[in-house]
């Protein structure tokens, strides 16, 4: 289990997610009523800097050993950062409001410290940059805090908003590098493509949808954005042929999940002209891209890194498929009819969870387990 850092985070992360359908269900019962952190404000912090975060760990960590070929924390050292990940979710559930500000700041930085120091040495300066937005989520995280507890005046929700911002670069930097090729590798005679331009467009343009939250700018200016990045990002999805991958699901999750992130930027626009309701691009990005986009790379990683086959079986098809059903449930049940917004969130909340459950469950094994063939890692 704690030989690399995919284990302990991706099993960590999986149960999390399961699990936090109970805590809010619990939140709004009233069974946690000396929480810090309470209602949607917890819900959106736990989901992006807890759940979100831990995936993201578990895949640097992983990576960073691949690409440096120096070692990355394991044994003691991996257990302490897990630890302190463990503690940020705990602790936001009681009255220790600067215990658990602290606490969540510092898991990106030490995260940031594990990775940088195998990179630096390497002098791979290709990915210095996933330092530096480590770094960027440890401060939007403490900012968040300090608002909370009156020593900053700033909305809460706009580190949220930076964050998820944050966190779509991070899927659109990771999604160019891998999903072309992992779609060439599997899909032979696909020809996804890349193409310089629309790569400084997509890219790009989800920085200045960053600049322009940060800057709280006019909802004309980020509608403007939004619906450029729409564009880049959908001609980015097109060079990848997505409809080639249909009969190789862990390739075809990924293009589902990155397809989810021009709906987002869609939707995004059509709220800011007042046409949808923010929560519908909000969980769009969530419960699609990064639901999805988590989930398609746990299960590859977790198989490549472990010996196995890189072929999804009918567990992980079925865990695509309650995602997809979770994102779709939850972003378009309410626009179908009012009446029936309630009882999408709380469907897709069952699916989002058998979905995470279902992996925590087959791949507990797996992470926890030496590689088939003997290897290290």
């Amino acid at each position: 289990m704690w030989n690399l850092g995919f284990r302990p985070f991706y099993l960590l992360a999986s149960l999390f997610a399961a699990a936090s359908v109970l805590l809010w269900a619990a939140q709004f019962s009233g069974l946690l009523p000396g929480a810090y952190l309470r209602g949607p404000l917890w819900h959106g912090h736990e989901m992006l800097f807890g759940f979100t975060l831990a995936v993201i760990a578990g895949f640097l960590l992983t990576a960073v050993r691949n690409w440096t070929g120096l070692p990355t924390p394991d044994g003691l050292p991996l257990m302490a950062l897990a630890a302190l990940w463990v503690a940020g979710r705990v602790l936001v559930l009681t009255p220790f409001a600067l215990a658990a500000a602290v606490t969540n700041a510092a898991f990106p930085v030490a995260l940031a410290v594990a990775i940088g120091i195998p990179l630096v040495r390497s002098g791979n300066a290709r990915n210095y940059f996933f330092i530096g937005l480590l770094l960027l989520l440890g401060g939007l995280i403490l900012g968040i805090h300090l608002v909370l507890l009156g020593a900053v005046e700033a909305p809460p929700r706009l580190g949220l908003w930076l964050g998820l911002d944050v966190v779509m670069f991070i899927m659109a930097v990771m999604g160019g590098r891998v999903i072309p090729m992992f779609t060439n590798n599997g899909v032979p005679g696909t020809n996804a493509a890349r193409h310089p331009l629309v790569e400084k467009f997509a890219l790009g343009s989800i920085l200045l949808l960053f600049v322009a939250d940060a800057l709280q700018a006019p909802p004309a200016i980020v509608t403007a954005v939004a619906l450029f990045a729409t564009a880049a990002h959908g001609a980015r999805l097109a060079l990848w042929r997505s409809w080639r991958t249909f009969s190789t699901p862990l390739v075809w999750i990924l293009h589902a999940a990155y397809a989810w992130i021009v709906v987002h930027l869609a939707l995004r626009g059509a709220s800011g002209l007042g046409l949808v309701a923010e929560s519908v691009a909000i969980h769009a990005l969530t419960v699609g891209a990064i639901g999805g986009l988590t989930l398609g790379m746990m299960t590859r990683t977790a198989r490549g890194h472990t010996g196995r086959p890189l072929k999804a079986d009918r567990y992980e098809v079925t865990m695509y498929l309650l995602v997809q059903a979770a994102a779709l449930v939850r972003v378009f049940g309410g626009m179908v009819s009012p009446e029936l917004f309630l009882g999408s969130v709380q469907l897709s909340g069952v699916l989002w969870a058998a979905a995470f459950g279902l992996y925590a469950v087959r791949y507990w094994p797996v992470l926890s387990r030496a590689r088939l063939d003997g290897g290290l890692g």
